[in-house]
C-alpha cells in the first residue's frame, strides 16, 4: 500500500515477510544502505540520499537501548524488525464506528483470533430539517448515538475483560471520534493505556474486517523520501 504527499514523499506498507526483499530493491535502486536503528523507528539511509523511516510495530525494538542515530550495517536489521513484528503476542483489537463496533483477542505468533465479538446499533443520519422537528431528530439521534457507543464499551470489556492483565498491546481502528466518545468509560482506561500509537481507518465493523486486522497492525509502515 502507497500514500503519497509530492511535498515531502510517501507513506509505504510493507508486510513482514517482504520487508527484506523490500530493502534489497531499495539499495539496489538507491545504492548502499546504512542503518539507524531506535526503538520505535529504524531509518536506513542510500548512498544517493533517498531515506526509508520504518516505525517500528510494537515499539520498541529488542535490542536497541541506547542505539538511536548511531549508523550500523543494514544487513539484519530488516529480519530483526520482521521477527519482531511477527512475535507472539496478545493483542486486543477495537474497532468502532457510529452504529457499528468489532472487538477481538488475538493470540499467538499466527495471530489466532481467540476471542470477539461484532455488532450494531441504529443510528440515523442527520436531519435537513428545520425549527422544531430539526430539534427532535438531534435529540433522537443524540440518544441512539450514545446507546451505540455504550454497546461498543459493554462489548469491549465483554471482550477484553478475561485477558485483563494478559494483553501486550491494543489497536484501536474505525472513526476517531467515535472511540474518543469511549474514553470516558473507567472500563475501559486500563485498555486505552496500552493502545498503540497507530490508528487503524477501516470500514463499517464486520467480522471479515476484524479478522483481517493483523495484516494492518504487523505491517511496517515507511516514509519513503527519494534522493
Amino acid at each position: 500500500m502507497v500514500a503519497n504527499d509530492a511535498a515531502h514523499g510517501r507513506w509505504v506498507e510493507v508486510s513482514p515477510d517482504r520487508l527484506a526483499a523490500w530493502l534489497d530493491s531499495f539499495a539496489q535502486q538507491h545504492g548502499a544502505v546504512t542503518a539507524e536503528p531506535g526503538p520505535a523507528v529504524v531509518t536506513f539511509r542510500a548512498e544517493d540520499g533517498a531515506v526509508a523511516r520504518c516505525d517500528v510495530p510494537f515499539p520498541p525494538l529488542a535490542g536497541t537501548d541506547g542505539t538511536d542515530g548511531t549508523a550500523a550495517p543494514a544487513a539484519g536489521i530488516a529480519e530483526r524488525i520482521s521477527a519482531h513484528a511477527l512475535t507472539g503476542r496478545t493483542v486486543g483489537v477495537l474497532l468502532v464506528r457510529l452504529g457499528g463496533y468489532a472487538a477481538g483477542v488475538f493470540t499467538g505468533p499466527e495471530a489466532h483470533l481467540a476471542a470477539s465479538k461484532v455488532g450494531s446499533r441504529l443510528v440515523h443520519g442527520r436531519s435537513a430539517a428545520g425549527g422544531t422537528s430539526q430539534q427532535r431528530f438531534a435529540r433522537r439521534r443524540e440518544k441512539q448515538a450514545s446507546e451505540a457507543l455504550g454497546a461498543a464499551a459493554d462489548t469491549a470489556a465483554a471482550v477484553f475483560g478475561p485477558y485483563a492483565g494478559k494483553l501486550d498491546a491494543v489497536v484501536l481502528g474505525g472513526d476517531r471520534r467515535a472511540v474518543a466518545g469511549l474514553r470516558g468509560d473507567p472500563r475501559l482506561q486500563p485498555y486505552f493505556k496500552l493502545a498503540v500509537e497507530r490508528f487503524l481507518t477501516v470500514p463499517d465493523p464486520r467480522l471479515a474486517v476484524l479478522r483481517g486486522t493483523p495484516r494492518l497492525f504487523r505491517s511496517i509502515r515507511i516514509w519513503l523520501t527519494e534522493a
